[in-house]
């Protein structure tokens, strides 16, 4: 197996895992009613999804 020959700096460590941090989601306008939504997502105010009006699940998927 391979092993690290030298044991991994504090400060190297940590720069790599400066790129694991939580990022805000995206935020799109709906073309519909400009109120702000999640890309390819139904928007959750006028119930639309790329130009079609989306009837809502009445029942919880399993």
């Amino acid at each position: 197996m391979a092993v690290p020959k030298k044991k991994t700096s504090k400060a190297r460590r940590d720069k790599r895992r400066a790129q694991h941090s939580i990022q805000a989601p995206r935020v799109n306008e709906c073309p519909n009613c400009h109120s702000p939504k999640r890309p390819h997502q139904m928007c959750p105010v006028c119930k639309t999804y790329k130009g079609r009006e989306i009837e809502p699940l009445r029942t919880t998927a399993p």
